[in-house]
């Protein structure tokens, strides 16, 4: 991977942050986001478009106002259509589905159905909803194999198909942006839960990532504005924020269930459950015929900032359903030094070792996840914990390189 010489364009593109003074619902904090920057200049930006917003239940404001509703009730912002990706745009779907399309009840506004869509077929829904320009505004969690990154992408490709401008209203990466972690993805493995190099937790926020995709991976850059927060640090986790959380996802319930998602998400290529169908999901991880073995040879480990506690749940869907099963809990406690990625494959390399029933989907899945046969291979011949971690050290530090020239925030 190299610095792209669309790299230039990509930086000229990104707007600064707004610098007037902020609604009345957010004047007393020091700490904006993207939209209530954008409400502060009387949506300067979006003046004279006719404009759709891609976006989901996350797109609220600090009252937890949704900013359709906001947007929609305002005279200033002429908005003409909702896109929702997976999950749906009010989050009536689970994992895997969509809300397809349908009216808003709340405001009338045609909402169309991005799911699975890229390309000349999405371009053409969004030719079909006669906007101008495309909004995006969605919570991400910061890792690849987060569907809502990709729908970034997509949209930004099917609006340069499409003659659309394209608007990014930045939100915090909640587990930080300190620094890129785990493999980087090798493009023979792309699918909706990667589809460029970038490695398994970015640690950008969506208008970084944005410049990124636009200045390395489109073949056609977007017209691209990114509107920024004002306040954000790269050190910060999530509740140095006072934000809501609504969860971005149903399976992703509260800010620790994303501290820990980039490394255990890795189980969902494995016959054990990640946890879904529990309160605790990526942090509860289990199967029939593990017990407390598992969680000793983890401790053993010595991961830093983490520790595991033997654990028993009867998952109510997904795997396992209405079994109870044994496992390990995730317990952080020291989130500067965990490194998720590390502690996901920690995990993996100890439950092969201590239960004979392991196994990998038979499909492979976990390569698409890790961005390579590498992980997998490497594991299944016995490697260590450190050892499979060295095996990515030289594409990471390469994609490292690309993504300093995309950072917007110290």
């Amino acid at each position: 991977m190299r610095l792209s010489r669309r790299a230039l364009l990509a930086a000229t593109t990104a707007a600064a942050s707004l610098t007037s003074a902020p609604p009345a619902s957010a004047a007393r904090h020091r700490k904006r986001t993207g939209f209530e920057n954008l409400a502060a200049s009387g949506y300067e930006r979006l003046q004279g478009q006719r404009v759709g917003i891609v976006t989901n239940p996350t797109g609220v404001t600090r009252d937890v106002h949704h900013i359709v509703d906001v947007m929609h009730a305002d005279e200033r912002v002429n908005l003409g259509a909702v896109f929702g990706p997976e999950h749906g745009f009010r989050g009536t779907a689970q994992a895997g589905g969509s809300e397809g399309r349908y009216d808003d009840p709340a405001t009338g506004l045609p909402v169309y159905d991005t799911y699975l869509k890229s390309g000349q077929p999405l371009a053409d829904i969004f030719t079909a909803s006669a906007v101008d320009t495309i909004v995006f505004d969605i919570q991400d969690v910061g890792a690849r194999f987060y569907t809502y990154i990709w729908t970034l992408y997509d949209c930004m490709e099917a609006a340069q198909l499409a003659g659309k401008r394209f608007v990014v209203l930045d939100r915090p990466n909640p587990v930080t942006g300190r620094q890129a972690q785990g493999p980087v993805l090798h493009r023979e493995f792309a699918t909706f839960v990667g589809r460029q190099p970038i490695s398994q937790a970015h640690g950008m926020t969506v208008a970084e990532l944005a410049r990124l995709f636009n200045g390395e991976f489109l073949t056609t850059p977007v017209p691209l504005d990114t509107v920024l927060m004002t306040g954000w640090r790269r050190e910060e986790f999530y509740d140095a924020w006072d934000l809501p959380w609504v969860p971005p996802s149903p399976n992703m319930p509260t800010p620790d269930t994303a501290l820990v998602y980039s490394g255990t998400c890795l189980f969902e290529g494995t016959n054990l459950s990640e946890g879904r169908g529990t309160t605790r999901p990526f942090e509860l991880l289990g199967a029939e015929g593990l017990d407390g073995r598992w969680a000793a040879a983890a401790n053993e480990l010595g991961l830093p900032g983490v520790h595991f506690r033997e654990a028993y749940f009867a998952p109510t869907f997904s795997k396992f359903q209405g079994k109870t099963i044994g496992g390990v809990q995730i317990h952080v406690h020291d989130r500067q030094a965990y490194d998720p990625v590390r502690t996901g494959v920690g995990l993996l390399v100890t439950a092969k070792r201590t239960w004979s029933g392991f196994a990998w989907r038979s499909d492979n899945w976990i390569d698409r996840l890790t961005g390579s046969t590498r992980v997998r291979t490497m594991i299944d011949a016995g490697a260590s914990t450190d050892e499979v971690v060295a095996g990515w050290r030289d594409e990471l530090r390469a994609f490292r390189r690309i993504r300093k020239n995309y950072l917007l925030y110290g």
